[in-house]
């Protein structure tokens, strides 16, 4: 999977938040925010294939947590992009 296209993270007001710019992603009309580790990996997965055990291995490069829980977290993390649709 990848990240969609179009789709620009910024710093508004202290918070992460990912702003729709182009053509194809004229009707997106919500927020999506989010926290300074889901930035980081969002920043890191920019034009690359990845899946969770890309994250995780993102997550335990960069934080002190276990690569079992960083998967888990990873998974989570992952439904949730689907469900926003902010995945291709």
């Amino acid at each position: 999977m990848r990240a969609k296209s179009g789709l620009n993270l910024r710093d508004v007001c202290g918070e992460h938040v990912l702003v729709a710019e182009g053509k194809e992603n004229i009707d997106f009309s919500d927020i999506i925010s989010m926290n300074e580790t889901s930035a980081y990996l969002w920043e890191k997965i920019q034009d690359k294939e990845f899946d969770a055990d890309t994250l995780a291995a993102l997550i335990v490069e960069a934080f002190d947590i276990d690569f079992d829980t960083a998967l888990a977290d990873s998974k989570g993390l992952i439904k949730q992009w689907e469900r926003c649709g902010i995945l291709e």
